[in-house]
């Protein structure tokens, strides 16, 4: 039982020296806070970026805009300290971490990059299931592995984020088939499509949808369309939450990692706070299905976990007001009731 009631909470954030609600939506992001850590006082520690790497074989069919090297070249370009999330993490103060999750080429161990390579790039799921099972067993253990890493280093808030061409056709078919959504209401032009490019990127998804057939269970949904970086979100996300840690949800392929999470395990959506509605049609979707408004709406369709960077402030300034400002009684303010 929680030690906390819903009612105090609220009190607590009603009493403090403003209107009713005048703290808009920052006073939900106090309430949920609140109430996942079950206190009064809540407390923001050591906050960490994991960005999940990971190639799709898809991509060799011509479904993005880009070639798939770029998965493995920006993976370099996070290391070398060039790329948006390294600037916003370094301005918020957020440690990143970059994961090779399944990038198709090889890095110099020494470069500070977490090896945890399944494969070089999953299977074209237009041909074959993208992994096998072994597979995403691997991809859950490490993600169980990298979440409680940062857990003993007391930290209690985490950002997931992702590089991978190809994967909003992948988050596209997982939200698909997890929501029972008609293809076309998915699907979006990722990293920069034109209409005819969109065409195409639709026709060889429902392609796809017609090679694999029917699927519901959440871990053959990953197994037959998902990716290794979106699987190792998923299984983090998860264990973030069975730690007592906020989990920050990014954009598109980050929030169809979290709708999976939220399948397997429905108490796992307390954990989360959605950070950024992308441009992807199919986001929206799944925010209304998860019953989430984005903490930030800026036309963005970046990924990386920039999302959770740019939102972690708004976050902290929430658990702030909660454990700085001054009830109408500690200031001797009258009440709007007195």
């Amino acid at each position: 039982m929680p030690k906390v009631s819903d009612e105090a909470i609220q009190a607590l954030i009603d009493n403090k020296t403003k209107p009713l609600g005048a703290l808009g939506e920052l006073e939900k992001i106090a309430f949920q806070v609140c109430r996942f850590q079950d206190t009064l006082t809540p407390t923001l520690s050591k906050p960490h970026m994991l960005v999940f790497a990971a190639d799709h074989g898809l991509a060799e069919s011509g479904i993005s805009a880009y070639p798939k090297e770029v998965t493995g070249q920006m993976v370099l370009n996070f290391v070398q300290g060039g790329a948006a999330i390294n600037s916003f993490c370094g301005q918020h103060q957020i440690a990143l971490e970059v994961i090779d999750a399944g990038v198709d080429c090889e890095f110099e161990p020494s470069l500070p990059i977490r090896h945890f390579k399944v494969g070089r790039g999953t299977r074209n799921s237009l041909h074959a299931p993208a992994m096998t099972r072994d597979e995403l067993e691997q991809c859950f253990d490490a993600a169980r592995q990298l979440v409680l890493e940062k857990h003993k280093l007391g930290c209690n808030v985490i950002g997931f984020g992702e590089m991978g061409i190809g994967n909003t056709s992948s988050a596209a078919l997982i939200e698909h088939y997890a929501l029972n959504l008609p293809l076309h209401e998915c699907v979006g032009r990722g990293t920069g499509l034109d209409s005819v490019g969109l065409d195409n990127k639709l026709d060889i998804l429902q392609k796809v949808t017609a090679a694999r057939g029917n699927l519901t269970d959440p871990t053959e949904i990953l197994e037959q369309v998902g990716g290794y970086e979106i699987a190792m979100m998923t299984r983090a996300m998860l264990s973030a939450h069975e730690l007592n840690m906020l989990v920050l949800v990014d954009g598109f392929i980050a929030s169809s990692a979290a709708l999976l999470a939220c399948q397997i395990n429905p108490s796992s959506r307390k954990a989360m706070i959605f950070c950024h509605q992308s441009e992807e049609p199919g986001h929206q979707h799944i925010l209304s299905t998860l019953r989430a408004n984005s903490v930030l709406k800026l036309n963005m369709r970046l990924g990386e976990g920039t999302g959770c960077a740019l939102a972690y402030p708004l976050i902290e300034s929430a658990v702030r007001f909660v454990n700085e400002m001054a009830s109408f009684e500690d200031a001797s303010v009258s009440n709007k009731n007195d």
